[in-house]
């Protein structure tokens, strides 16, 4: 399961890079309309965000201390993802607001 999770975070980062930079380029050529944040939307960001908190909180689980079970590890990188678009949304809603 480490392959997926690795995937799966280096596929978020790349995203979360897109997204970022992507929206600094669109800011700086005068072209906002073109901002990948403002394209994708709330639920395009979730998602990414929701990637990124899947890769670290399996990661971070597979390679804890504590020696968790695959499941487990399965488990608290899906509650990971879960938190992440919970934050995502909320962090979202406060800049639009």
């Amino acid at each position: 399961m480490v392959k997926v999770y690795a995937v799966v975070l280096v596929v978020g980062i790349v995203g979360l890079l897109v997204l970022i930079m992507g929206g600094a380029f669109a800011e700086n050529v005068g072209h906002p309309e073109r901002d990948p944040g403002e394209l994708m939307g709330v639920r395009g960001k979730a998602a990414i965000g929701a990637l990124v908190g899947f890769g670290m909180g399996g990661m971070s689980a597979e390679f804890s201390p504590l020696d968790f079970t695959w499941q487990l590890s399965l488990l608290l990188a899906v509650i990971a993802a879960v938190l992440s678009v919970v934050w995502v949304r909320y962090a979202a809603g406060q800049a639009e607001g």
